[in-house]
């Protein structure tokens, strides 16, 4: 068997607003089929977002319904990719707890409230 492409799939009520949320966070675009959205980045599929009218966010970290999935991003500029996701959209759900040596991460929703993390190296003072 041989796997053409690895895709991770998000299940959102608003495909649109999900879609441009992850292609903005990738640097990809958005190839709209109906219900279906691919992001891609250099052409190739990266993130997929599938209708899912009945969509409940999860309630991480706690609460009935809990997380299912989530994306590790390591970025070299942690500060730089805060701005970023922010201005796409992404919301705070965990501040980093501010390691001084080590990995260190922050844990955000994105626009449908899927967990994610921005993850990076912290550099010793």
């Amino acid at each position: 068997m041989r796997i053409m492409h690895q895709v991770v799939t998000f299940d959102a009520a608003d495909v649109a607003a999900e879609s441009r949320f992850w292609a903005g966070v990738l640097g990809g675009e958005v190839d709209e089929d109906g219900d279906w959205h691919m992001v891609l980045v250099d052409g190739a599929p990266r993130v997929g977002v599938q209708l899912a009218p009945g969509h409940v966010p999860p309630e991480w970290p706690v609460g009935p319904t809990q997380q299912q999935i989530h994306l590790d991003l390591w970025v070299e500029d942690f500060a730089e990719a805060h701005e970023h996701v922010m201005a796409l959209g992404a919301t705070v759900l965990k501040p980093a707890a501010g390691n001084t040596a080590g990995d260190d991460f922050q844990v955000y929703a994105d626009p449908a409230g899927h967990p994610f993390c921005l993850c990076w190296l912290v550099q010793p003072s």
